[in-house]
């Protein structure tokens, strides 16, 4: 939970307000992983299926993920409405939205977020970046989270168009007193993106006083862990890579949980690594 003049992640405990978000964040949910495997084919389902509802429980603001919802760049017909029908029976409904987007609308692909389409009846909003599972591609540029964007039912972002100068715009939002200003950027082959942080090519655009705002970051890369990671310098991004305005760093891709927030030393923002719901 991120409150106005609070930098702490709470667990869930906390009472309702007006000014706190109550955010549910998960990544890497890999759903279609062994889908024809008869003993642990619907795995990937379930425990999806569950981090809806403990958000349902829980009466969330919103939920955030962080890439590689799906296993396959191109899931399955199967797994495609399977998922469909969970988001829309999960999200759908008739509840008020607490929060508001007061960004450029233009970070989504449709240019609206999706509980202002006066079509669909959105209660808990889902904003998603991808991964390098489930990232776009092939002539059209599409991923399966186009199609999740176009059906109203997730709010798509983070995806970078120059892959030569890299610019990462946040979605901005307000709950009373509290302004929360969330840096998505969807997946990246490591090396590139390490070349372009090197090189200064990645840009972050900012609101005008970002010191009044919660800036949280959510990215799905390889994570340095130092010379015993098992992983080059080069293939994966470094802490201090990323800007020191930052207050929280929502790391996905990895797919060790380490939940509770930890301080970089390097940077001096905090990290939280949600790890794999399967």
């Amino acid at each position: 939970e991120a409150g106005a003049g609070d930098p702490a992640v709470g667990d869930g405990g906390a009472a309702e307000d007006g000014d706190t978000f109550r955010i549910l964040v998960a990544t890497d949910s890999h759903i279609g992983y062994n889908e024809k495997d008869k003993v642990r084919s619907k795995d990937s389902l379930t425990s999806f299926e569950e981090v809806l509802q403990i958000g349902k429980a829980k009466h969330v603001d919103f939920i955030l993920h962080g890439g590689d919802l799906f296993h396959d760049n191109k899931p399955s017909r199967s797994c495609l409405y399977r998922t469909m029908e969970m988001l829309k029976r999960y999200l759908m409904g008739p509840g008020d939205i607490n929060f508001e987007v007061v960004s450029d609308p233009s970070v989504f692909p449709r240019g609206i977020v999706n509980y202002e389409d006066t079509n669909v009846n959105v209660e808990t909003p889902m904003f998603m970046i991808h991964g390098n599972h489930d990232d776009p591609g092939g002539d059209s540029g599409l991923s399966a989270a186009h199609l999740l964007e176009v059906a109203s039912l997730v709010n798509y972002f983070g995806r970078s168009e120059d892959l030569e100068e890299i610019v990462v715009r946040p979605i901005l939002m307000r709950k009373g007193s509290t302004q929360l200003a969330i840096y998505g950027l969807g997946n990246i082959r490591d090396e590139r993106l390490n070349r372009a942080f090197q090189a200064r090519k990645v840009r972050f655009e900012t609101p005008a006083n970002p010191e009044q705002w919660f800036n949280i970051m959510i990215l799905h890369q390889n994570r340095h862990k130092g010379n015993k990671g098992g992983v080059p310098n080069k293939s994966c991004i470094h802490e201090q890579m990323l800007p020191p305005f930052l207050d929280l760093v929502i790391w996905g891709h990895e797919h060790d949980c380490e939940v509770r927030p930890r301080e970089s030393l390097q940077a001096g923002f905090y990290v939280v690594q949600p790890g794999s719901s399967i």
